[in-house]
This record gives C-alpha cells, sequence and structure tokens, in this order.
C-alpha cells in the first residue's frame, strides 16, 4: 500500500488504519517501476482550522475511488496529537469505507487495548453512559462494541484498585511445543533437536529465575503473580515440572501470591501427574486450550490433539482442584464456520470453566499457514464476527463477565480478543501485563521484562523500559543478560524515584 501524507500526524498511525481495510497488505519502499497499478494507493492531508483540525483523505484501488474530508474539534481534555488522530481516522474510513462496502466494527480504533480509551474517559470523571457515546461519535465504534470495552474498562477499574509502585510480577518462559500451529508466529520449538536442550534449558532457566527473584529482593517489592507461559509448559514430564515449581518454591513464599498460572495448553501434553504435581507446588490457575472441539478443524491447523483429549485433560484439571481452569478457543480458524464455533462454544459452557477466553484468528506473516494459503487474509472474516457476537451473548448469559480484552493487526475482521470470568476468577496477570499495571520481571527465551513506573498513577502517561532475551533456546543458552537485567532495573527503579 503506497500513502502520500501531507499531514504530521504518524505515519504508522496512517499504515494501521490502512490495514484495517486491507489486511496484511505491506508498506515497503517501491522503485517507480515495480509500483503495481492494483496497489492501494492512500493521501492524506491536514490542516489546522479555527476550533480543530481538518483533514482530507483520497483512496485509488484498481478501478475504484473514494474521498472524503473530515473535522475534529478541539476540545477541553483532548490533546492536539488526539484530536489530529481523530480527523484524520475520520477522513480516512469515511473515504475507504463506503467504497469497500464495509463499516468497521472498532471504527478508527487501532491499538492494542481498546479499553484504554474507555478508562482515561472514566478516570477523567465521563459517565459509563456518556463514555460508550463518545466512544461511538468520535471514535466512529459501533454501539456494542463501545459497550464492551467500557463494561470492560469497568471491570478491570474494580480488579486493579489502587496498584503500588512496589507490586511486580513475573513471567516464566517454556517456548517449546509438541507440534506447531499453522498460525502460531510464537517462539516455540517443536524440532527434536531443539526438544533436547530442555534439561540444558531447565538449569539455564532456574538461574534466571533466581537473578529475578534476587532483585525483586533487592528494589522490597512484592509478588502479585506468576505466570508460567509458553509455548507449552505441560511440554516437559512430570519430574522437570516438579523441579522447575519446587525450585521456584525455595525463591519465594507461593502461597501468599494472588495468582499462580501453569499454561498447561495443549490437551496432549496433559496428565494426571503433572496436574497434581501443579497443584502440590501452589499452582491456582492453568490453561487447558482445544482452540476448536472440530477434530477436521484442529487437524487443519496442525494440532496433534483431539476433542476427546482435551475433554480427559480437563476432567483431570478438575479432580486435580485448581482453583481455576481457564479455555482458549479462537474464532474464524481456517475449515471453522458459525455451527462448528457455536457447537464448541456450547459444549465448553457446559463444562463451566471459570474462565473463557475468545480469541480472533489473526494471521501472523511469520506463521506456516501464509505458505499454504497467501490468500488467508480476510476483510470481513466470514463467520468470525457472528461467531464473536455468539461466544459473548452466551457467556454473559452464562454469568461470565468480560474482564479484559486487546486486539492485533490482521485479525480476521478486525475483531477483538476477550477474556470471560466468573466473579473472583479474573486472570490477574492478564490485566497487570496488558494494561501496563505494574513491572513484568521475566526470564527465558522469547520472554521480555517490562518495567513501569507507575508512580504518576496516570496509566496512559507512564514511562515503559522493556528488557528483551535472546529470541531462541540455543541463543539463550550461550549469553547470559540477567545481572545486566538486574543492573538496569535498579537504575530504573532508582532513577524514577520508587525505592
Amino acid at each position: 500500500m503506497k500513502i502520500i501524507l501531507e499531514s504530521p500526524v504518524n505515519k504508522y498511525y496512517v499504515q494501521t488504519l490502512g490495514m484495517i481495510f486491507f489486511p496484511g497488505e505491506h508498506f515497503g519502499k517501491k522503485n517507480e517501476a515495480e509500483e503495481d497499478p492494483n496497489e492501494p494507493k492512500l493521501y492524506v492531508r491536514s490542516e489546522e482550522r479555527e476550533g480543530g483540525i481538518y483533514s482530507y483523505a483520497k483512496i485509488e484501488y484498481k478501478d475504484k475511488s473514494g474521498e472524503a474530508e473530515y473535522f475534529a474539534e478541539t476540545t477541553e481534555g483532548r490533546t492536539e496529537e488526539r484530536t489530529l488522530k481523530l480527523s484524520v481516522g475520520g477522513a480516512v474510513l469515511a473515504a475507504i469505507g463506503p467504497m469497500l462496502g464495509y463499516r468497521p466494527a472498532w471504527g478508527m480504533m487501532i491499538g492494542v487495548r481498546p479499553s484504554k480509551v474507555a478508562s482515561e474517559m472514566l478516570n477523567s470523571g465521563m459517565s459509563k453512559t456518556r463514555v460508550k457515546k463518545t466512544l461511538a461519535s468520535d471514535y466512529l465504534v459501533i454501539p456494542k462494541k463501545a459497550a464492551l470495552a467500557t463494561d470492560i474498562a469497568v471491570t478491570e477499574k474494580r480488579i486493579i484498585g489502587e496498584s503500588s509502585t512496589k507490586d511486580c510480577s513475573v513471567y516464566i518462559s517454556i517456548p517449546f511445543c509438541p507440534s506447531r500451529c499453522t498460525y502460531c508466529s510464537f517462539v516455540s520449538y517443536t524440532s527434536k533437536r531443539l526438544l533436547d536442550l530442555i534439561p540444558a534449558y531447565l538449569e539455564k532457566l532456574k538461574e534466571d529465575i533466581k537473578e529475578n527473584f534476587a532483585t525483586i529482593d533487592r528494589l522490597g517489592l512484592n509478588v502479585r503473580t506468576v505466570y508460567i507461559g509458553g509455548g507449552t509448559p505441560t511440554i516437559l514430564t512430570a519430574e522437570q515440572i516438579k523441579e522447575l515449581l519446587s525450585y521456584i518454591a525455595t525463591l519465594t513464599d507461593v502461597s501468599k501470591l494472588d495468582e499462580y498460572t501453569m499454561e498447561a495448553g495443549r490437551p496432549d501434553t496433559i496428565t494426571e501427574e503433572k496436574l497434581a504435581i501443579a497443584k502440590e507446588y501452589g499452582v491456582t490457575r492453568v490453561s487447558v486450550n482445544p482452540q476448536s472441539l472440530s477434530d477436521d478443524v484442529l487437524c487443519g491447523i496442525g494440532r496433534n490433539h483431539t476433542a476427546e483429549e482435551f475433554f480427559k485433560a480437563f476432567s483431570d484439571a478438575r479432580r486435580a482442584k485448581i482453583h481455576t481452569i481457564n479455555v482458549d478457543l479462537i474464532a474464524g480458524l481456517p475449515g471453522d464456520n458459525f455451527k462448528r464455533f457455536s457447537s464448541t462454544m456450547d459444549k465448553v459452557l457446559e463444562l463451566a470453566p471459570e474462565n473463557i477466553t475468545v480469541h480472533t484468528f489473526c494471521v501472523k506473516k511469520s506463521a506456516d499457514i501464509l505458505k499454504l494459503n497467501s490468500d488467508i487474509y480476510s476483510l470481513r472474516g466470514g463467520d468470525a464476527g457472528k461467531c464473536v457476537d455468539y461466544s459473548q451473548i452466551k457467556a454473559q448469559q452464562a454469568g461470565y463477565i468480560p474482564y479484559y480484552m486487546y486486539r492485533q493487526k490482521n485479525t480476521v475482521g478486525n475483531y477483538e480478543n476477550v477474556g470471560f470470568s466468573i466473579q473472583g476468577h479474573e486472570g490477574l496477570y492478564n490485566i497487570y501485563m496488558m494494561e501496563e499495571i505494574h513491572s513484568i520481571f521475566a526470564a527465558g527465551a522469547g520472554a521480555v521484562t517490562k518495567l513501569v513506573d507507575n508512580t504518576g498513577g496516570n496509566v496512559g502517561s507512564r514511562t515503559i523500559e522493556r528488557l528483551f532475551h535472546q529470541k531462541y533456546p540455543y541463543e539463550y543458552l550461550e549469553e547470559d543478560r540477567s545481572q545486566a537485567f538486574a543492573k538496569a532495573a535498579e537504575e530504573f527503579y532508582n532513577k524514577h524515584g520508587m525505592l
């Protein structure tokens, strides 16, 4: 997609707006001789006028074109940057939407956290009703999505309460899987050569975890949650899980954690013994993730398990008396449809897990599925929107509350991912991490430590520093960054007066 800007607006913002309508588009520079006559071309112009900012947008695509202008008023409490984005967003949506006959459900909201804007409005003193109306009128969000974002913002505020500069969480990465899903782009490894690294990886990981907890102790911080994710943590043997969990128990009092999650993940890696060990060492939350309960769909996306194996794994988790069980589903998977998805959702609701997370199928540029089907990107998402609506209606009818939400680029239909919970079983780590409430100290390949300055109270203006571990396990084994990260964390906390 070619973008021509005569506006001070951030170009990435305009690119992301363009991807709402042209998912999977590239924005690399091309020579004139290489230009594709069918490539979408978007022109945007902005200028300040009395009382606000005026923008004009024009789109040319194949034999179609569209143009529109939009004026965003300057209002009290709204920054000039936000007014500019509202102006440009309104013009782009008004130019492209009618040309393609498509109105995006989230309007011009492109960020990962739709509820962030709603939270800011609520914190400024707006009522829920006014927040919903503002999201619909200013951001062009359809009413049901505006209501969802606002309701989640209210729930998150209740759960978070007063955040402290002394709070933090810990993330531990197990980046290995029994097979690679065709849609996956996470750092997870499946070959025998890489799986053979697990024993050495665990030894290095324990050193990294120890350094993290030592840093947390020196800084005088309080660990609220621990999250073991992946990959698939239960790809470890029962003995390896015991080794890891028992080691963590020597570094912190796990009985004082608000939440201790082990993302079990693949049903074909879960056993009664592994779950019993998790329970013994204080794990309070596990994820058992089928994604779909259609064996045909599972086979098509590279999941080497059946629906029956999921039911057994879920039953094992119940017998282990884990406090909270989460189940992940994906709407809009290749080969899926509304009939199959609604059946999956109904069967999961019958099991009554404490958490249900419904993702929308997202196409990552490094996913294997693009090698098989380069046309997988979808503007309208087929049945995905209907599936997402069904999941939200049925979950809330069954007594679940939507408690956190995030969005990704190149999601079919531009829809969202939503976590639902029985009250009192919300996934706290998910909220702390997504809403950047406090620092997350991370260990393992592909993991990212996120240092958060929350002294100011305003989430939107918090200073954040990210420290990246090596992406691949074999790189992680060769280089030790734990002491450098510890020093960086201490410097960050000193710099921002958080000690």
